[in-house]
């Protein structure tokens, strides 16, 4: 079973970057996309389409802002749009598709890096979705919740993490946050259970080089509850062609 996550940074510019049909070729299964920055109406006469597929869409109130999508090849049993938390709901941050005893979620959490005002927000986001991955948990359901988390976990999933402890993104508050997801909160950093090695990222910054020096941060997961530890097979970045700063992350599960 193959999963796909990608920050598209707008659906609809890197539709027109051959995002959608770079997906036709790939054989996944579900595809999660976050900063999708339309209201479903705005995507009339865009090349977001991928046949054979389902799609769906959790988005902002507010036009041009974050917003997730969620496109699958099976017909879900239910979907949820947002966690229960209003002011993030209102945001487009959480989709979620059930099939069976299986769901997989489309997520985006905030970023911090505007200024103290965000990385205010980012804090509550954290606190008000720690309960939740909790009632997750609790559920006798397999999880893979795939998106951006706007957070490097470790020193290896950054380049420069020795400049950037005091930056949203490596704070030592966020970091102890995966900490406890990936521990006592009972849930797995897919990726790392399959590419253990340094220097593999998802975003790079548009400033100088950033990209083409490899100088990134590995802020897209594929987190899994524990009942799939030990299910992921492989695991790839897609850095061929740019469809956004974020690279797909590509994930092959034995389910």
């Amino acid at each position: 079973m193959r999963v796909i996550t990608v920050n598209v940074c707008g659906i609809r510019s890197a539709a027109a970057k051959g995002l959608f049909r770079w997906l036709r070729r790939q054989d996944a299964d579900f595809v999660c996309l976050q900063e999708t920055r339309s209201q479903e109406p705005q995507l009339a006469g865009h090349a977001v389409t991928l046949p054979g597929y389902h799609s769906f869409f959790c988005d902002a109130e507010r036009k041009g802002y974050a917003g997730v999508a969620l496109y699958t090849r099976h017909t879900p049993r239910r979907v949820v749009r947002g966690f229960g938390v209003a002011e993030f709901d209102r945001e487009g941050r959480y989709l979620e598709a059930q099939f069976g005893d299986l769901s997989v979620v489309s997520l985006y959490l905030p970023s911090g890096s505007a200024g103290p005002q965000r990385q205010a927000a980012k804090f509550r986001f954290l606190e008000a979705f720690t309960p939740h991955l909790a009632r997750l948990r609790r559920r006798r359901r397999h999880y893979i919740l795939g998106g951006d988390w706007n957070i490097a976990h470790r020193a290896i999933d950054l380049k420069n993490w020795r400049s950037n402890q005091k930056n949203s993104g490596f704070l030592p508050e966020e970091r102890a946050w995966m900490d406890h997801l990936f521990s006592r909160g009972g849930y797995v950093d897919a990726f790392r259970e399959v590419r253990p090695e340094p220097e593999l990222y998802t975003w790079w910054s548009n400033r100088g080089r950033a990209r083409a020096n490899n100088v990134g941060w590995r802020i897209d997961y594929q987190v899994v509850s524990g009942s799939l530890a030990g299910k992921a097979r492989a695991a790839s970045i897609y850095k061929e062609r740019r469809f956004s700063d974020h690279a797909p992350l590509i994930m092959d599960y034995a389910l």
